[in-house]
């Protein structure tokens, strides 16, 4: 894809929330719940569109301009547009393209709801599974990354859980459509890694969801 910022550029904006819709293989990303921007994948997982929410008029502006830009894909096609993620629009362009989709969302809140999200600070999930490592007995005297800053490999070897989420594309479980799953709940039940008290990661992940982080 043309452009790999995206999704940091977009999860870093007040109150953006991400998560994968499995059917349509697509990274949706809302606001209070509301998309405005979405990373359409192939079966390879292989972005060929990105499409967002923009008013009319801008719309058909951007669209006569770009011819990589399009009504929206399998959207509405008057509040609806879709850039080709191998296309030739330019980055300044396609991140104004973000602000203005972020914008016509957020402004169609209420004011408190606004006021709410411009002023909220998210905080990052520790773990992909919903283990709080700043509690992990091990962490300092291992010096353990955890699994996200280690790409999955903690110290005591690869998590198959934090494979699964990075695989998908996800920050968390609590992202994917399956929370939680067969292999989150048996590596919490597991006798070396499970949880004290039982199920405490997956209701750790459960407040991550009600919060900033949530889908």
């Amino acid at each position: 894809m043309k452009y790999p910022w995206i999704d940091e550029y977009l999860r870093g904006k007040p109150g953006v929330t991400r998560s994968l819709q499995t059917e349509w293989n697509w990274m949706r990303y809302q606001l209070d719940g509301k998309m405005f921007a979405a990373i359409c994948m192939d079966d390879e997982g292989k972005p060929y569109y990105i499409t967002l929410k923009l008013d009319p008029f801008e719309g058909d502006y951007f669209r006569g301009r770009y011819e990589d830009i399009i009504p929206g894909y399998y959207m509405n096609k008057v509040h609806w547009n879709s850039v080709k993620a191998d296309g030739n629009v330019p980055e300044e362009v396609m991140e104004d393209l973000l602000d203005k989709a972020y914008w016509c969302v957020l402004s169609s809140l209420s004011r408190k709801k606004q006021d709410a999200i411009i002023t909220s600070v998210p905080v990052k999930p520790e773990s992909r599974c919903g283990l709080l490592c700043g509690s992990c007995e091990y962490r300092e005297p291992c010096g353990c990354g955890g699994c996200i800053e280690t790409d999955g490999h903690p110290y005591h070897g690869e998590c198959p859980v934090a494979i699964c989420c990075q695989d998908k594309g996800l920050v968390y479980c609590g992202e994917c459509s399956n929370f939680p799953c067969e292999l989150l709940t048996n590596y919490s039940n597991d006798p070396v890694h499970g949880d004290k008290p039982a199920g405490a990661r997956i209701e750790q992940c459960r407040k991550w969801m009600a919060g900033p982080f949530g889908k």
